[in-house]
């Protein structure tokens, strides 16, 4: 485990080349409260949309988030969508000059309908998929550009990656352009395959990932155990001259079969799947990442299983960062030090259980010595929404508030002990004196604050209130606090110590 922490930490910024099918994922969230009078369908009420680069661009989008440095190769329709897709991944630095404009066709829209129940809160649910493509196989004339670009910088990236989704841009002669350069300059090449029973056009590749579906159907062998994952994993490798075949074998994890070696079985951590988008371009852009950065594959395959196993927590296709991949590393088998984020790592979350309508309460604290009035104060604030985010106070940021001799408890100790509590989702650390840093970021819907804050004003309360957000005073339990526990043990201890006697006194 503390290899992988290493690695993921070290990572650098690879040089990566990714060939795909671009496209543009469009969500469109609404809630539904009726069916129609016209046809035995829902009625989506619609509150927002957002667009994300899909399909190769999902593989773009993890890879700028992990920081490499991406070069873009693909084909988009001269329309709007195209240019919204250029927008997006000129502004995350995204290389685009191989991006080619074909006017035959459109750009790939999926625009996703995501309906929700106000009274069942978190029951988000896909409703319907609307694709726009068209897919016939490119023109001569555009493989030309594609090629031509290739041969000028595929030499200068340390790895390169291909997403097949079908659509008719990575032909049989465009692929097997791609094994030619990538063998010319010693350069190794993974494919995210398409579905399909033929895979010959993947010869060359030095490894592929399909999952489980793809490869009962390219290898007519039903996976169902070890064995069968060797005989498929042997059969893709000999046939097509592979070096690795990564198989993802969704709930049980990965299989990583090297060539005349006995392939290994990865397993997963259980948890529960908000959508399966994505799952396939996370493991694609770990193992480019990992590998484009000197690692071996079967790291990579740890990593992309974790990193995997994440995405599939998030709704549609949503990158993952290095910061959510360690806290995992380092707190993925331990259900309290998970719950523990940087701030970072927790607005990323956040924003999903914003989709999931999650109403989000904030409250913070020192927390030195966890009393009743901790617990009472903290199922009080959990309470007054679906998940309780606490901000706790570093050693630092205490000692500045109540003086040298404090916290009695150190951070890492407080923080361990509040991810324990069952009311507690996620502990979040700040080192300011104030929280009001924290509360922007977080933009909870209740910020929670003790009655004894009544007077002295809460911190935070303008700008919760400023978009609607409510502050909420939670009742004081009497006769509790930390200065009080220590005054009392200060005195039992006085009590129990025997009388000092003075130079000279006698019995």
């Amino acid at each position: 485990m503390d290899k992988l922490i290493n690695i993921i930490s070290s990572l650098g910024s690879p040089r990566i080349m990714v060939i795909g099918d671009l496209m543009l994922d469009k969500y469109v969230w609404g809630e539904v409260r009726r069916i129609s009078q016209e046809a035995p369908i829902p009625i989506i009420n619609v509150s927002s949309e957002d667009i994300r680069p899909g399909g190769a661009g999902s593989v773009i989008n993890n890879l700028q988030t992990l920081g490499a440095q991406v070069f873009a190769c693909g084909i988009i329709g001269d329309d709007v969508h195209g240019h919204n897709l250029m927008s997006i991944f000129k502004g995350m630095n995204v290389d685009t000059t191989g991006i080619i404009i074909d006017k035959s066709r459109p750009t790939i829209l999926k625009m996703r309908l995501m309906g929700h129940l106000q009274t069942a809160g978190r029951g988000v649910q896909q409703l319907l998929r609307v694709d726009y493509e068209k897919t016939h196989v490119i023109s001569a004339e555009i493989e030309a550009q594609l090629n031509n670009y290739l041969k000028k910088t595929i030499q200068a990236c340390d790895i390169v990656l291909v997403s097949d989704m079908n659509k008719g841009l990575l032909s049989a002669s465009f692929l097997k352009t791609i094994v030619t350069l990538c063998e010319k300059y010693k350069k190794i090449v993974i494919v995210d395959p398409k579905l399909a029973n033929d895979y010959s056009c993947y010869e060359g590749f030095t490894a592929m990932s399909p999952n489980r579906q793809e490869t009962e159907l390219a290898t007519g062998i039903k996976i169902t155990d070890n064995d069968s994952l060797n005989r498929a994993g042997n059969k893709l490798a000999s046939s097509l001259s592979l070096e690795y075949c990564i198989i993802t074998i969704d709930r049980d994890g990965m299989f990583l079969y090297h060539k005349n070696v006995a392939g290994k079985v990865i397993p997963t951590v259980p948890r529960t799947v908000c959508d399966v988008t994505g799952a396939g371009d996370m493991v694609l852009s770990m193992f480019g990442m990992v590998v484009g950065s000197g690692y071996s594959f079967e790291e990579a395959a740890y990593l992309a299983n974790i990193a995997a196993g994440i995405e599939v927590g998030k709704i549609g296709a949503t990158p993952v960062g290095k910061g959510e991949i360690l806290g995992e590393l380092i707190g993925g088998e331990n259900q309290i030090s998970g719950k523990i984020k940087d701030a970072e790592v927790l607005v990323g979350i956040l924003n999903e259980h914003r989709k999931k309508h999650d109403k989000i309460v904030f409250t913070n604290g020192c927390f030195d010595i966890l009393h009743v009035g901790h617990i009472e104060y903290l199922k009080f604030a959990r309470k007054q929404g679906d998940l309780l985010v606490v901000g706790l106070n570093t050693d630092r940021s205490v000692k500045s508030q109540k003086g040298p001799t404090r916290p009695f408890v150190s951070e890492a100790e407080r923080a361990k002990m509040l991810a324990a509590l069952e009311d507690v989702n996620y502990v979040v650390l700040f080192d300011e004196l104030t929280p009001v840093n924290l509360i922007t970021a977080v933009r909870p819907d209740v910020l929670v604050k003790g009655e004894d804050w009544k007077d002295a004003g809460v911190i935070g309360r303008e700008f919760v209130e400023s978009y609607g957000g409510k502050v909420v005073l939670a009742p004081f339990v009497e006769g509790v606090s930390t200065t009080n526990i220590i005054s009392r043990i200060i005195n039992r201890h006085n009590q129990t110590q025997p009388e000092k006697k003075t130079i000279g006194q006698t019995r």
